[in-house]
Order: C-alpha cells, then sequence, then structure tokens
C-alpha cells in the first residue's frame, strides 16, 4: 500500500473500507474492524486480494473536457487559437445530449480503465445534464460544470452565444440538481470558459454562485501569449489580476495551464491560494509552451495535473501526464528538478485540493473516501521494484497497470473490466455520435 506522510512510502497492509470510507488501515492479515456492524453484529465481508499488487490513492486530473472526447483526431496540429475556431466550437455547436452523453461515457470509462478516479471537468455550453447523467451512471467522481460563455469572441458559432442571465440560470438550476448528488460523488463547479469569451458581470455573478452553493469555479488562463495581450488589451490588467478583481480567485478557483504567468503573477496566485492546473500533453500539443511549474511550486502556489481533453491530447492518460510533467522541466532546470514524488503529490492531493475536496479524498487515510487503485507491477517496464514506489509510478508505469479501481469503495473496474457499462456499446455508440457531430460540422 502507498501512504503519503510527508512523503511517499509503502506499508504492507490491508484496508477496511465501510460506507464508502476508508475505515481502518492495519498489518497484513489482521483486517481490524472486520465484519463489525453498527451494534457490534457480523455482516458480510467482500475480500479482495490484492497480494503482489499495490495499492494506491485514486489519481486525480483537474481539467478535462468529457464533451470533447468524441472530437479525438480531428483537430490535430493546430495552434490554439486556429483549433477552436477550425474544429472545436464548430464541433461544441452541433453537439446533442445523446452525443454530449455518449462522449462522456467514452471518456469517463477511459479515465477509470487508466486509474484516474476523480476529475474536475469543464462541459460545453448546452446539454451538461447530459454529461451528468452519464458519470451518475459510470461511477467515476466528478465536478463538473456547463461552459459559460455570453460574449462572442471572433470565430465561434453563434450557436454557442448565450445571453449572460440564461447562462446563469442554467448554471444554477445544473447546481440545485446535480451539486452533492450520488451520494455526493458528483458536484458541480461554475466554468466560464475563458475571460475572452465571458463578461465581467458573468465572471463576477459565477464567482458569487460558486460561493452560494460552496463550489468551485473552473476557468482557462493565460494559456496562449495571444490570449494574454487580448485580455490586457480588452481589459485593461493582465489576466491574473483581472480574474482576481472578479472573484475568480482563491481556494475555490482552478486556472488551466497559466502557462503564460510572470514572477509578480506567481506570487499572486500563491498569495490567493488559487489552484493551477498543469496539462502538459495539450499544451505541448497546441504549442502553447511550458507551464513553468517548479517556479510555480517554489513561489508556493497549489498545483495539480490533467490531460484536458481528447480533441488536443488524443488520451486522457494521467501515467502519460505525470512523466510528461516530471521530464519536460529537466532541460530547462536541472536533472534533480521537480522529482517522482513531488509529481505523484501534484495527481493525488493537488488533484484534490483543486477540485475543493483534500479532506476527502487524494490519499490512504482513515475517514477519506474509498478512492483506491491497484496496480499489477509484474510485467517487465516496471521491474525490478527499486526502492521509491513514486518513482515506479511516475517513470514507469502505464495506465494498463492499473488492474482495480475503487470509487467509495465500490469496485467500477476489476480484473482490467469496466464493471458499470459495456465497452463494446459504449465504443459502438460513441463511434456512432462522432461520425454524426462531423458530418453536422461539416467536416466529413
Amino acid at each position: 500500500m502507498l501512504l503519503h506522510e510527508g512523503g511517499w512510502r509503502l506499508m504492507r497492509a490491508d484496508v477496511v473500507v465501510s460506507g464508502g470510507r476508508i475505515a481502518a488501515v492495519g498489518k497484513a492479515g489482521e483486517r481490524p474492524g472486520k465484519g463489525e456492524g453498527e451494534k457490534g453484529k457480523r455482516t458480510p465481508v467482500l475480500v479482495r486480494d490484492c497480494s503482489g499488487c499495490l495499492v494506491a490513492p485514486g489519481l486525480i486530473q483537474a481539467h478535462i473536457h468529457l464533451c470533447q472526447t468524441l472530437f479525438r483526431g480531428l483537430a490535430d496540429d493546430l495552434r490554439l487559437e486556429h483549433w477552436l475556431t477550425r474544429r472545436i466550437w464548430p464541433l461544441e455547436a452541433v453537439h446533442t445530449p445523446e452525443t454530449v452523453y455518449w462522449s462522456a461515457m467514452l471518456g469517463a470509462a477511459e479515465l477509470l480503465l487508466g486509474g484516474t478516479t476523480a476529475i474536475l471537468d469543464m462541459e460545453t455550453v448546452r446539454h451538461t445534464e447530459a454529461a451528468f447523467r452519464a458519470l451518475q451512471r459510470v461511477g467515476l467522481r466528478a465536478v463538473a460544470g456547463k461552459c459559460l460563455m455570453d460574449a462572442h469572441p471572433e470565430g465561434a458559432p453563434l450557436e454557442l452565444a448565450e445571453s449572460t442571465d440564461t447562462a446563469l440560470a442554467e448554471a444554477e438550476s445544473l447546481a440545485r440538481r446535480w451539486h452533492g448528488a450520488a451520494g455526493g460523488r458528483l458536484r458541480v463547479c461554475f466554468a466560464p470558459r475563458f475571460v475572452p469569451s465571458c463578461s465581467g458581470p458573468l465572471l463576477r455573478a459565477a464567482s458569487e454562485l460558486a460561493e452560494l452553493f460552496g463550489a468551485q469555479l473552473h476557468t482557462h488562463a493565460a494559456e496562449t501569449i495571444v490570449e494574454r495581450e487580448t485580455v490586457l488589451r480588452t481589459t485593461g490588467l493582465e489576466e491574473i489580476a483581472y480574474l482576481d478583481s472578479v472573484g475568480i480567485s482563491g481556494k475555490r478557483a482552478a486556472l488551466a495551464h497559466c502557462v503564460w504567468v510572470d514572477q509578480h503573477e506567481m506570487a499572486r496566485l500563491a498569495r490567493q491560494g488559487t489552484n493551477v492546473v498543469h496539462c502538459p500533453s495539450s499544451n505541448l500539443k497546441l504549442g502553447s509552451g511550458v507551464a513553468r511549474v517548479p517556479e510555480l511550486l517554489e513561489a508556493g502556489c497549489r498545483v495539480a495535473l490533467g490531460a484536458d481533453g481528447a480533441a488536443c491530447n488524443n488520451r486522457l492518460d494521467v501515467f502519460a501526464e505525470m512523466r510528461l510533467a516530471a521530464l519536460i522541466q529537466k532541460p530547462r532546470l536541472g536533472a534533480d528538478v521537480l522529482p517522482a514524488g513531488r509529481v505523484l503529490e501534484l495527481a493525488t492531493l493537488g488533484g484534490a485540493r483543486a477540485l475543493g475536496l483534500e479532506d476527502e479524498i487524494g490519499s490512504i487515510a482513515v475517514g477519506k473516501r474509498a478512492d483506491l487503485i491497484v496496480l499489477d507491477l509484474r510485467e517487465p517496464h516496471v521491474t525490478p521494484a527499486g526502492a521509491d514506489p513514486a518513482s515506479r509510478l511516475v517513470y514507469a508505469a502505464r495506465a494498463s497497470d492499473v488492474r482495480d479501481v475503487f470509487v467509495d469503495g465500490r469496485a467500477v473496474v476489476l480484473g482490467h473490466e469496466l464493471m458499470t457499462a459495456a465497452i463494446d456499446e459504449i465504443a459502438r455508440e460513441a463511434g456512432r455520435c462522432a461520425a454524426e457531430l462531423r458530418r453536422a460540422a461539416r467536416l466529413a
């Protein structure tokens, strides 16, 4: 078992789960509290043998777009601005409830099978209810929100335009229906897309709604130089300062990317306690740059990881993101920078903070939610074990090494098989819906 106690260490132990939470962690074979009911009565016990495996906290991705999973391979080799205007916005504009549903099912299945147990998700402008229905079925823990866009950036289809009042009313309605649903496994965030697509009143209102519901704020920030210059020109403020001025800051806020922030903006983010979400594959593939994660951490910033979406990454593999996050900083700052243990923290405790769930998930500890993964690490690429378990996970392990996945103590993956839905059905329906979207967006 992989425990975090001021650092990662291995422990030969059993974990006892009751009511969806970790009830006890004890020496192997003891299983403290086994079979005890509320009044000392014996209750049936399900035992999962993990001998020879590694039990770890469920991994967490704090920036995902499930609605874009069906766009995989349709927007390659474009910089962000063209990626949005030529592919993503036209495809999002023709989404239907059915296509959003199967896009979310496909993405969630990939995430769970690869050891991601919790995400912070931004959907598109419409049909977010369908994504929540998919998440309810498949068993992933998610903090998800409708994309808010009341301005009309150049190149955005009219079908994505909404009035400020309409956007906020629908977001609030979703919060009343889904925030805390599925026994608390599903929560709502308020998700303005980014400053160029949102008015000041919308951003302020989103912040107020997040405070009202005790929810997170989720947006993009400083992803490209073009975005940074656009915000400065239209608002008169640098982007981090502007977001702060409209209430998008602090522990409730998660800002994806932050590639183009300078030292004083890093200091501002640290003072605020704002969460930064590093998406290395997406930033490289879109040519946006390399976020200065070691400097952000040195400044005291809260940092998490995310794959972004299948449209700008082509996979949702947290193991690939961890490895890449560690490697891309080393040519710039030295081989010893951002070691494996620190990266693993970004994908566990850092993600938990970004989701506003640091007291609930992110480590194996009594009282926390039983979000756990079991890795079978007997393949040649992860052998021999070595002394550092974090090194084994970050530098060597693959998503395919994940054998079992538990969310709230419920088995959602067993023996590499998704238990909550049929993969054949997901693949079939996702393929059909993707073809429909290509035709509707005239990309076929």
